[in-house]
């Protein structure tokens, strides 16, 4: 593991829209919250883009292809705590493909998003930079519309 279970975590994204500050949730999904810090910090996110922004539901980035197909090389299991659910704005969590194939894709979302709980492990939320996340450029990954670009995630540790 890369992270201390004994500190907290917070995700610093930096975009080319603004900043977007987020609590990791590392006590609920410390598996999940172990790879995002890991691949942040070894730069995996930056110059990536947010792929998928689609309106009333959520922007998806962490795929370095940026067609909604990439990865880190590898999957891992989902982590779903009864306490976190998809009940509002601003929730970071892991996109992926069904159960046990979470990589490095994840999404924030815009709206509460209740059909995803139990399919998609809830990680993080927005703490600040909400008008960052409105900003985001909506968009398909089979679109002509630029991508909003990832340039950094920082990770800080306390």
């Amino acid at each position: 593991m890369v992270i201390d279970t004994d500190k907290t975590y917070e995700a610093i994204i930096t975009t080319n829209k603004g900043e977007m500050r987020l609590r990791l949730f590392d006590d609920e999904a410390p598996i999940t919250v172990n790879n995002f810090v890991f691949l942040a910090n070894q730069g995996f996110y930056d110059g990536t883009s947010f792929h998928r922004v689609l309106e009333d539901f959520m922007a998806q980035g962490g795929d370095p292809s940026g067609t909604g197909s990439g990865g880190p090389g590898y999957e891992f299991e989902d982590e779903f705590d009864d306490n976190l659910t998809f009940d509002r704005r601003g929730l970071l969590a892991m996109a992926n493909a069904g159960p046990g194939t979470n990589g490095s894709q994840f999404f924030i979302t815009f709206v509460e998003t209740p059909w995803l709980n139990g399919l998609h492990t809830i990680f993080g939320e927005l703490i600040e930079g909400d008008d960052v996340l409105s900003a985001i450029t909506l968009r398909d990954p089979g679109s002509d519309t630029p991508a909003d670009t990832i340039e950094r995630i920082e990770i800080v540790e306390q």
